[in-house]
């Protein structure tokens, strides 16, 4: 039996993971076994410059703050080497990166689940959300979009405007 010390260490272990799971707005659960250090740092690196906290966490522990939040859908996939990417303000980020990575290291790194705004998504779920790009190349993309036919517009302004002062001259 668990001395009291370890009980409370692991009961503020929990509430800590409670709290960041909380305060991000999306996370995606990896299985890393077989990856190497060189592999690991480089991943970490890039998830750090996008805004994402990486880190290995046990199991049980990641069951007991997922049941905190009131999140369900992971049971299932918190078996084995567990790793979560959680970030606070890209809905995409984690997916987006750890889904790269595993197109990359197909055998020895894998996709669990996640979740983006409450909603779990198993598997095939991030795989789907990977492939979206991020909000700035979205609202990049937007603009260019919008550019285009304001761009003929003001043409055609211009063209009817240079007709009318060549017919005035």
């Amino acid at each position: 039996m668990p001395s009291e010390k370890i009980l409370e260490a692991k009961k503020a272990k929990v509430e800590q993971l409670t709290d960041i799971l909380k305060n991000s707005v999306s996370g995606v659960l990896v299985d890393y076994k077989g990856i190497t250090v060189d592999e690991d740092t480089k991943l970490r690196k890039e998830l750090r410059e996008a805004g994402v906290n990486y880190f290995v966490e046990k199991n049980t522990m990641l069951r007991l703050a997922f049941k905190n939040i009131g999140m369900e859908g992971f049971d299932e996939v918190l078996n084995g080497t567990t790793a979560i990417a959680v970030s606070e303000n890209d809905q995409t980020a984690p997916a987006r990166i750890l889904g790269k990575f595993a197109n990359a290291n197909e055998q020895k790194f894998n996709l669990k689940a996640g979740y983006v705004e409450g909603v779990v998504y198993d598997e095939n779920g991030v795989k789907a959300l990977s492939k979206i790009p991020s909000k700035e190349v979205l609202l990049a993309q937007l603009v260019g979009s919008l550019q285009g036919p304001i761009q003929k517009l003001a043409a055609s302004l211009k063209a009817v405007a240079d007709k009318k002062s060549e017919e005035a001259a």
